[in-house]
C-alpha cells in the first residue's frame, strides 16, 4: 500500500483562513433517515466546486460533522471511510483538498466532549492544523449546533440555507451570524471581500 503524504500547511496559516464546514445540510444533500451509505450520500455539486475555489485562493478547509448513525449502528465506520473518501477524492478532481475530517462518532445521549455543540471536534482540527486557537476562523453550518459550536472558539459564525437550515433560520435567534443562500453564495462573498481588502 503507497502512503499519500499529508498536504503541507502553509508556513503563514492563520485562523482567519481557516474555514471549517459541517457536511451533512452544507457538502451534501441530509436525511431524516440519515445518510447510511455511499450511494445515499449526494454532494451538492455546487459545495464541490466550492470547496476547490476555497483552498485555490488560499484558504484552509476542514470538516467537524456529527455523525450518530454510527451509534445507532446505521452504518460503520468503514462506510463513512467510502464517504469521506469520495468526498476528498472530489474536491481534489476539483482542484481543491480538504485538510481534516473530524467527526464524532457518539450518540445525543453519550455525554462526549465532541458531538456539536461542544468544541471537541473543533478542538481536534485546531490540534491538526497546529493553531493556537481558532479565533477569526469561519464556521459553517445549517444548524444552531454549528452555530454554537464555532461562536464557542471565536469562530465567525455563517449559516447556510441548505439542509436544516431555512428551519433554523425561522427559529434560532441569528444575530451577528452571517447567512448565506449556500456554501458558494458565502465562498463567493469571502473570495470578494479579500479581493477588496486594502492590500
Amino acid at each position: 500500500m503507497t502512503m499519500q503524504p499529508l498536504p503541507v500547511q502553509p508556513y503563514d496559516l492563520t485562523p482567519n483562513k481557516v474555514v471549517i464546514l459541517d457536511r451533512d445540510g452544507v457538502i451534501n444533500e441530509d436525511s431524516e433517515n440519515y445518510i447510511k451509505s455511499l450511494e445515499e450520500w449526494r454532494p451538492y455539486p455546487q459545495a464541490i466546486e466550492a470547496i476547490a475555489r476555497l483552498s485555490l485562493h488560499g484558504w484552509t478547509v476542514a470538516v467537524a460533522t456529527n455523525q450518530s448513525g454510527l451509534a445507532r449502528g446505521y452504518f460503520d465506520e468503514a462506510t463513512l471511510q467510502l464517504m469521506h473518501d469520495n468526498l476528498c477524492e472530489r474536491v481534489s478532481a476539483a482542484g481543491g483538498s480538504i485538510a481534516h475530517i473530524a467527526y464524532c462518532p457518539h450518540g445525543p445521549d453519550d455525554d462526549c466532549a465532541c458531538r456539536k455543540p461542544k468544541v471537541g471536534l473543533l478542538d481536534q482540527i485546531q490540534q491538526r492544523l497546529n493553531l493556537e486557537n481558532l479565533r477569526g476562523a469561519w464556521m459553517v453550518g445549517d444548524s444552531g449546533r454549528d452555530l454554537e459550536a464555532g461562536i464557542a472558539k471565536g469562530c465567525h459564525p455563517v449559516l447556510v440555507r441548505t439542509g436544516k437550515g431555512k428551519k433554523t433560520e425561522a427559529r434560532e435567534n441569528l444575530e451577528r451570524v452571517w447567512i448565506f443562500d449556500d456554501l458558494a453564495a458565502f465562498v463567493d462573498h469571502l473570495i470578494e471581500a479579500e479581493r477588496r481588502a486594502p492590500q
